[in-house]
Parts: structure tokens; C-alpha cells; sequence
């Protein structure tokens, strides 16, 4: 298997740089400009890419749950017209494309039906992600595939089994699986982390970590172990109308979280003991000679 995967000039596996990610998901409300101010601060704190996610919601909200009724920012309405009211249209992914590359940051979506998928694939994009949700969805992951760009597995809400029966249907030199728990947000004693060096040691591919806990101390500990890609969703403020909002991190955190992972790749070295320069001095005058 490849060492590394190259996702949008960027080399992702061991040893190389940590993949970070600002999962915007849909905590833009379907509104472009909060889109804009999100990408500006996963660009200000030093992230290399956005997500976003796109669904079709005709095909992704089940039949019982459509004319359920739901308070909205925007009033009561129907749970599908809500998620119709949340998605971003081609004009709105047009502005997005365009601002991202004004910003030299990298971005792509988890798209959550085949028709999404042609939908963003028009836009070139530099991977795919497929959601923890839909691992189970062989005819999306099959599709996916055969457009042979780079693909991110989710494996939240899933059996070892479920895994490897999605792992088998990709090409694996494009392949880096992220470890998560799907909730929202995440105990840490849920978290599991060292499925990261054993999802490693069993697919030999690149792993990384989708993070949904509060705090940034335990997504720091999944680079300290391993992951060589991160994802956390950002918000603006956590008190913001969305599922995902209160699991999510904000301007000042994802500065702090994106500092300390650099930091983290720096320390971690490469397990070689060694005596370094600035060692000698103090070697030459605290160790007795035999």
C-alpha cells in the first residue's frame, strides 16, 4: 500500500504533515456569507482544507420523517422544506469555490447521494468524504470510486464488518479512513482512540481522526498517536441554531487546536534516540567520563 495519499498537492499518511480540516458541514444555515466567514477562519487559523456536506433531500429524508414539523430560525416548516432551506445551490458553491481558492485553502464535501456527487464533481474536487451515515451505501460508494479521486471513510456508528466490506470496495492506494464515534458531542470515554493505530495496523492505509467531543485536548492526543488527518466542525459560535453547532469548535479554539497539533508534529520526532547539539555542553558537564 501507498504510504501516503495526496489529497490537493498535500501528502497525507505517516511522517508528513497533518491533514487538517474545518468540517463546515451545514453549520452555514444555508446562508452564503456565514460560508464565507467560516472559511475565512479555518484559512486565518492555518487549516489546509473546508468540507462542507450535500445531500439531495428528496432522497436522504426518509418518507415518515418529511412532513414532520419543526421550529426553524426561518418559522415552522416541514423537516424536508427545512433541509431544502439548508442546502447551497450552484450559484452558492460557484461563490464558495471562487473564495476558497481567494484564500489558498483546499475544500470538498461528504456527499450523501449519488446525484450530490455529480453535483460537486462538476466543481473538480480534490477528494471525496463519505460520511459515517451512509458506509452502508455500496451503490454511492461504488460511484464514488469510479471517479478515481482520493476518498475519506468515515467509520463512526459502525462494525469492524461494515468497515471492511466498504474498505473492499475502494481502490486503497486513494484510500485514508478516519476513526470516530458518531455523537454529538462525544463523552470521551466513547472517543476510543486507539482504534486509530488499529484501524492502521489492519488496513495499512492512512487513518485520521473526525473529532465531534468538546474541548481540543483529546484531538491533540489522536495526532500524538497517529492520526495524520484531523477533522472537527466549526462554528462561528456555538450557540447557533444546528444539530452540529454545540459539538463544534469556534474561531479561537481552531487557531489554538491547529497551533498545538503543529506543535505536536514537531515533537513526536521519529524514534531514533540520538544526543542532540544542544545536549553536549550539558552532557560534557554533568556526565562523569568511564
Amino acid at each position: 500500500m501507498s504510504e501516503f495519499v495526496d489529497i490537493g498537492g498535500h501528502r497525507v499518511g505517516s511522517g508528513y504533515h497533518t491533514f487538517i480540516i474545518g468540517e463546515i458541514g451545514i453549520n452555514h444555515n444555508g446562508d452564503v456569507a456565514i460560508a464565507k466567514k467560516l472559511i475565512d477562519a479555518a484559512a486565518l487559523a492555518g487549516c489546509d482544507a473546508v468540507k462542507f456536506q450535500k445531500r439531495t433531500p428528496e432522497l436522504c429524508v426518509p418518507i415518515e420523517q418529511r412532513n414532520l414539523m419543526r421550529e426553524t430560525p426561518w418559522g415552522t416548516m416541514s423537516y424536508l422544506d427545512y433541509r431544502r432551506r439548508v442546502e447551497l445551490d450552484l450559484d452558492a458553491y460557484t461563490e464558495i469555490d471562487r473564495y476558497c481558492r481567494s484564500k489558498n485553502i483546499l475544500w470538498f464535501a461528504s456527499c450523501w447521494d449519488v446525484p450530490s456527487v455529480d453535483f460537486i464533481e462538476a466543481f473538480s474536487p480534490v477528494c471525496y468524504k463519505i460520511a459515517s451515515a451512509s458506509i452502508t451505501d455500496h451503490e454511492l460508494l461504488r460511484h464514488i470510486n469510479r471517479l478515481a479521486r482520493p476518498i475519506i471513510v468515515s467509520t463512526g456508528m459502525s462494525t469492524m464488518a461494515e468497515i471492511r466490506r466498504a474498505v473492499s470496495l475502494f481502490d486503497r492506494e486513494r484510500l485514508v479512513i478516519t476513526h470516530t464515534t458518531s455523537t454529538y458531542p462525544c463523552k470521551p470515554e466513547e472517543l476510543n482512540l486507539r482504534m486509530i493505530p488499529a484501524l492502521h495496523n489492519e488496513f495499512t492505509c492512512p487513518v485520521g481522526y473526525s473529532g465531534h467531543e468538546v474541548g481540543l485536548q483529546t484531538t491533540c492526543a489522536a495526532v500524538a498517536i497517529g492520526a495524520s488527518l484531523v477533522e472537527r466542525h466549526i462554528t462561528l459560535d456555538r450557540a447557533m441554531w444546528g444539530s452540529d453547532q454545540a459539538a463544534s469548535v469556534e474561531p479561537q479554539g481552531l487557531m489554538r487546536l491547529v497551533r498545538d497539533i503543529r506543535v505536536i508534529e514537531q515533537a513526536i520526532g521519529d524514534g531514533v534516540k540520538r544526543v542532540y547539539a544542544s545536549e553536549e555542553p550539558i552532557r560534557a558537564r554533568l556526565r562523569k567520563v568511564q
